[in-house]
């Protein structure tokens, strides 16, 4: 049974404030979203956060279930709901877009199954967890992170059966991604070691800082002893990493 600190109504209301100072869209990867967007003039933006890569020339309606979120969304037309019941008739869209958000869904099959009742296209962006190589940062420092991952999201083949999709694009994440949740800073590990960007993810946000805190003391000394630098030098010369970031695309 999930509990209130579980629903992503109350992680998003912990980590809200500020998350868009850090979590700033990324133009190749708004690049990408547009393309799957195909020109829709209606969208509906499922799990829509502060209002990351909705498309400029469309009229867009964020959905979000927490209001710390729909307070940041810079849109006029906002709806607190969350994504298995979601509050307009079939068919009232030209797309659905959900970036990053359905591992927080209680029910993600459900709310797949609403994208593609109440739009015509469905551009959804999430993370394979069968993808390999992972971070090194879950290899080396928090396995806990990747406990949690496995728990929540769904395979990429559960996703793609879900929505039906047609097709199933990789986005490489750059060495300078803007966009940062926790897989932008893989060539810029000092990075982590900033409370304000931790923050940011929800991932760090549900791990106690018990185990949190040695982690992060441990990437610490390793990078003053430049040990992480020769493990990963041959990440240092990289401008990008496939690390099974994956747009799909369903609907017409």
């Amino acid at each position: 049974m999930d509990t209130a600190a579980d629903r992503p109504s109350a992680i998003y209301d912990r980590i809200g404030m500020g998350y868009s100072d850090i979590r700033r869209p990324d133009p190749r990867l708004h690049a990408l979203i547009s393309r799957a967007l195909g020109g829709a003039r209606t969208v509906v933006n499922v799990g829509a956060g502060s209002g990351s890569y909705e498309p400029e020339e469309a009229d867009v309606i964020a959905v979000d279930p927490s209001q710390v979120m729909l307070d940041q969304h810079p849109g006029a037309a906002k709806v607190k709901a969350g994504a298995e019941a979601l509050p307009f008739k079939s068919g009232s869209f030209d797309a659905a877009m959900a970036i990053m958000t359905i591992h927080h869904w209680p029910d993600p099959r459900r709310g797949l199954r609403e994208l593609r009742r109440v739009a015509r296209r469905q551009v959804v962006f999430t993370w394979d967890p069968a993808h390999r190589p992972e971070l090194w940062l879950l290899e080396e420092y928090l396995p806990e992170i990747r406990e949690l991952e496995y728990s929540r999201f769904a395979s990429l083949d559960e996703v793609a059966d879900a929505l039906e999709a047609h097709t199933v694009l990789p986005f490489p994440v750059p060495h300078d991604f803007t966009d940062g949740f926790q897989i932008a800073y893989w060539r810029r590990p000092d990075s982590y070691l900033d409370p304000v960007i931790r923050r940011a993810s929800s991932t760090f946000a549900q791990l106690p800082p018990s185990v949190v805190e040695p982690a992060i003391a441990r990437l610490r000394a390793d990078l003053d002893s430049r040990s992480w630098h020769r493990r990963h030098a041959d990440l240092l010369g990289r401008q990008s990493m496939d690390y099974g970031y994956r747009l799909l695309v369903g609907g017409k």
